[in-house]
């Protein structure tokens, strides 16, 4: 008896974009790896001998945590966003994040970035301690943005999420996993968002 053919069919992706607006409910903290830290990291990794500590300089550290897009503009990494939207799959009954990480792409410029609007801008000083509480703490100066906003435009699989389910989406995302330093996601209660309606 011949074997019975199968066919596969594979309908076209639905990708639809979608431009909406996140306006900030906490303070952004921002704290992008500076040249001079990924520098001592390759140099430790490298081998090269500690060199003698250098003297702070807070306000450079502060001015090197903010992103910049080529406008030099303050901006923030849109995969970020993408990743707090995933994330939030962890709140949502039904929502797992494999799926989600293939059906929304949150679009940023050449360089994956988006553009942030703020009221204001300050330099935090921060006591941390890196690996729990009993190493030595250490001090972190970081950008702060207040009152801010970012223009985002999510490209989606309509077929797997409708428009209103990824504004829904990016609200849990804002409430729950929130962007940058302190953020919920990392027991902290700053970096969160919601959806600008109206």
């Amino acid at each position: 008896m011949k074997p019975k053919e199968v066919q596969i069919k594979i309908p076209a992706p639905n990708i639809q974009m979608l431009t909406t607006v996140i306006v900030g409910t906490a303070v952004l903290i921002c704290h992008q790896w500076s040249e001079k830290a990924k520098k001592q990291i390759k140099e430790k990794q490298g081998g090269e001998k500690k060199k003698v500590r250098e003297i702070r300089n807070p306000e450079e550290e502060y001015k090197a945590s903010y992103y910049k897009d080529s406008e030099n503009r303050i901006a923030f990494p849109a995969l970020c966003i993408k990743q707090a939207m995933v994330n939030a799959a962890r709140n949502i009954e039904g929502v797992t994040m494999t799926v989600l990480r293939g059906a929304i792409f949150v679009k940023g410029d050449i360089d994956g970035l988006i553009p942030v609007d703020y009221k204001s801008e300050r330099m935090r000083e921060d006591m941390v301690r890196l690996g729990g509480f009993s190493n030595p703490a250490d001090i972190r100066y970081r950008g702060e943005l207040s009152d801010w906003s970012m223009k985002i435009v999510i490209e989606h699989n309509a077929d797997v999420i409708s428009a209103p389910m990824v504004l829904n989406l990016l609200n849990t995302a804002g409430f729950a996993c929130g962007l940058g330093e302190w953020r919920p996601e990392k027991n902290g209660d700053k970096g969160t968002f919601k959806v600008k309606t109206g």
